[in-house]
């Protein structure tokens, strides 16, 4: 439990610390389709005007934002992050776009999140299950908090299965993004990418995790060859 405890703590401080240059880092580094990647998620959750949603390991709140255009001045969506300073960014984005009304940002554990059970219609998580250190305990989390019937949509960095594929996203962490966070002072930041896609579960491992978790249905699609993935699951 000690050295669980210190893992979150360093991944929380990490995305503390890269605050500041996450969406520019994001923007770039993907050439734009991050935003796709996550309107699919929106997409697939299946969020509709008026619904009372949710977005967990929000960040500066992508997801959430476009969560809150889907459900408009009649909705709510509710972001969720342990980063504080990644909530204060969220929360300062909101303002501008005109969404404070509906949006609500909370500091929270993605592993107990504080809701009440089948509190949510919707729910989205972006690159958010690969950092958790407990990724069973964290999909049974949002399963209880969503509705009967509702959906989760996981976006996350994902293995590919073919040789070559995988050798191509090597290559682009260790030529394209690391030494692009190396420029803004964020060698260790980024370089934990890595690492972490190698331990996280393939999609069908994200399906059998889902079905575990008590989800009725669960569905994974890669996207980018692989390099990509989103997890749909229904409760």
């Amino acid at each position: 439990m000690a050295q669980a405890t210190r893992d979150a703590t360093y991944i929380r401080d990490l995305f503390d610390r890269i605050a500041p240059v996450y969406d520019d880092l994001n923007q770039s580094l993907s050439l734009g389709f991050h935003r796709v990647w996550k309107q699919m998620a929106v997409d697939w959750s299946d969020a509709q005007a008026g619904m009372n949603v949710l977005d967990v390991c929000c960040g500066s709140g992508d997801l959430a934002l476009l969560l809150a255009r889907r459900v408009g001045v009649q909705g709510q969506v509710t972001g969720a992050d342990f980063a504080v300073e990644q909530l204060a960014i969220a929360a300062q984005r909101s303002e501008v776009k005109g969404y404070t009304s509906r949006t609500h940002w909370v500091e929270a554990d993605a592993l107990q999140l504080p809701f009440a059970a089948e509190q949510f219609d919707a729910l989205t998580m972006g690159y958010g299950l690969r950092n958790l250190i407990d990724i069973p305990q964290g999909l049974r989390e949002l399963h209880r908090v969503l509705k009967p019937g509702a959906k989760a949509a996981v976006l996350d960095f994902h293995r590919p299965s073919a040789g070559w594929v995988e050798q191509f996203q090597q290559w682009y962490l260790n030529t394209i993004v690391v030494p692009a966070a190396e420029r803004c002072g964020l060698t260790e930041e980024y370089a934990y990418i890595g690492p972490s896609v190698d331990r996280f579960p393939v999609g069908p491992e994200q399906v059998d995790l889902a079905r575990a978790a008590g989800f009725n249905q669960a569905v994974h699609y890669p996207l980018v060859g692989g390099m990509m993935g989103i997890l749909v699951a229904q409760k």
